[in-house]
């Protein structure tokens, strides 16, 4: 590598700390760039010319800068083939999109914080109701996860260790807990995060242990 991996997010976005766990699962030296979404820094002119699409995470990385998440991790498993993300079989390969896509096409969009934003400040909703709404996408979601897992009789990991889908299924049980919904009924999901949440790389990339987290 050249110039560092440099790491554009905000401690509590769900997406960016995909990639803060894909770069710690890789062993990937990086800088922490916060971004202050409540202050809308995202939003500025200054960081919409780097990221037009005017979120986070945004990676600058081999004098190129990337934004969606998503894309971000495939790019940083063909980048860095070392400790792959994902497993070696394609029918595997298969498993672990289809339950991180799940994940990621099917809440990000209703749920993320300007929809959350809209429906509040916009439309009126009260709290209640909007946490009403959080938690149907949720739970259509999740159980369709859930059930998928099962019919795998998944272990600790949906292999043989953490990869592309614990990327991206701890931050989304880390924000459903944040909108207190009931985990009960995913006992594999939660199996898979409390194995998660004793690795090193994950405890790094919690969002308490960011720079910019209030509580860290």
């Amino acid at each position: 590598m050249g110039a560092p991996l440099r790491l554009h997010g905000y401690h509590r976005s769900s997406t960016s700390y995909r990639v803060r766990i894909a770069l710690n699962l890789k062993r990937l030296d990086h800088e922490i760039v916060p971004v202050n979404l409540l202050a809308r820094e995202q939003r500025s002119e200054a960081f919409r010319a780097r990221n037009p699409f005017a979120g986070v995470p945004t990676l600058e990385a081999d004098g190129v800068v990337m934004a969606q998440s998503m894309a971000i991790l495939e790019w940083l498993d063909e980048r860095f083939v070392e400790r792959p993300l994902l497993p070696a079989g394609i029918a595997d390969r298969f498993a672990a999109r289809e339950l991180a896509m799940g994940i990621a096409t099917e809440l990000h969009a209703p749920l993320n914080g300007p929809v959350l934003e809209y429906l509040k400040l916009d439309l009126g909703h009260a709290q209640a109701e909007v946490d009403i709404w959080y938690w149907h996408w949720l739970e259509k979601t999740l159980t369709a996860v859930e059930a998928r897992l099962a019919q795998r009789g998944t272990g600790d990991f949906l292999f043989d260790g953490p990869g592309y889908f614990e990327c991206v299924l701890v931050p989304q049980l880390y924000n459903a807990r944040r909108f207190a919904f009931d985990l009960a009924a995913y006992p594999h999901m939660t199996r898979i995060e409390a194995a998660c949440l004793t690795d090193p790389a994950f405890v790094a990339a919690h969002p308490d242990n960011q720079p910019d987290s209030p509580v860290g």
